[in-house]
């Protein structure tokens, strides 16, 4: 079960008594507390039975006490524990847990790890009521993910418009989803977004971005490259050395494993990682370079980047390291 049916569960009126959030995306189990929280209960109900506490702030004792009390004219209540991880007594819990009040729902926000899988509170919690265990999304599954929140949202986005707001934001679903967000409050119902709107809405410029470098230097274009590291050169903060050059061996890397890969595209674009509409680019590019000249690349990137934090480097500037890096990449 993922955050989603938890909701759509709510939504038909289904309950259980527990619901334990976990793990390492905060995102998933922010959307399920922010509902429970907001929704769950009508306005006039939530004043006599709707408790949140937060896990550094209280005990065993008090949650437990705030559980076990019976809704006030209304069919349930609902008990929030925020910032469980954080709560020193937490395994306290555990005789709550094992006989549950079926008129709470008790919903338990354990941000940043797990309990322990083996343990029998961890146990009791599948048993008695629903556990979300939540992991980080690896890079290459963000675009998808992006796309898959715009239509629940109720709109498109191309394909290229995906890549580009995921590039840019990196493993921060919270920040994309805001972002995607703004974009639902400007478009019109129906519209499609593409790169303009991102452009326009999210301030990523479709022409200069990591997108659109490292797909110039796969093309060995170097007036397209030199154009975007001026700009780059001109706008540091639009996209810091620092960010460029992880995203630019990450890039090379993926290129380099196509060199070891039998089997068709299918295959090629699992093995890296990659939609397979952007095989083509990496393929494309591969041929170019070669695996000595993607090794080469590789191990340039890995130099400048120590030199971009200082080390063997007499205090260049970035913009002027990042001219040399692409130079020497593209002109052996």
């Amino acid at each position: 079960m993922d955050y989603q049916d938890i909701i759509k569960d709510w939504k038909n009126n289904k309950f259980r008594s527990l619901y334990w959030l976990e793990g390492e995306e905060d995102f998933f189990i922010d959307q399920v507390v922010n509902y429970a929280e907001h929704n769950l209960l009508s306005e006039a109900d939530k004043g006599f039975n709707l408790t949140v506490l937060y896990g550094k702030e209280t005990d065993w004792v008090t949650v437990i006490t705030a559980c076990r009390r019976y809704p006030m004219f209304a069919e349930r209540q609902v008990v929030i524990l925020k910032e469980a991880q954080a709560m020193r007594d937490l395994l306290k819990l555990e005789p709550y847990i094992d006989k549950p009040l079926d008129s709470t729902v008790f919903v338990v926000a354990h941000k940043q790890g797990k309990i322990d899988g083996r343990s029998k509170m961890a146990k009791l919690i599948k048993d008695r009521g629903v556990m979300l265990s939540t992991k980080k999304l690896y890079d290459n599954q963000l675009p998808s993910w992006a796309e898959t929140y715009v239509r629940t949202q109720g709109l498109a986005i191309s394909e290229k418009a995906c890549i580009l707001l995921a590039d840019h934001i990196g493993n921060d679903l919270s920040r994309i989803a805001n972002e995607i967000d703004k974009l639902l409050v400007n478009l019109p119902e129906g519209k499609k977004i593409d790169e303009s709107d991102i452009e326009k809405y999210v301030g990523i410029s479709k022409e200069y971005n990591v997108f659109e470098l490292q797909n110039a230097i796969g093309q060995m274009d170097m007036v397209k490259v030199m154009r975007i590291v001026k700009y780059f050169t001109a706008n540091p903060k639009a996209a810091p050395i620092q960010m460029l050059i992880p995203a630019l061996y990450n890039y090379f890397s993926k290129m380099n494993l196509l060199f070891g890969i039998k089997g068709g595209e299918k295959e090629m674009a699992a093995a890296l990682g990659v939609h397979p509409f952007f095989l083509k680019d990496y393929t494309a590019a591969a041929r170019k370079f070669g695996p000595e000249g993607t090794e080469r690349a590789i191990l340039l990137l890995h130099r400048y980047n120590l030199r971009s934090i200082g080390i063997g480097d007499s205090g260049n500037e970035d913009g002027e390291l990042l001219k040399e890096l692409v130079f020497r990449i593209l002109r052996p």
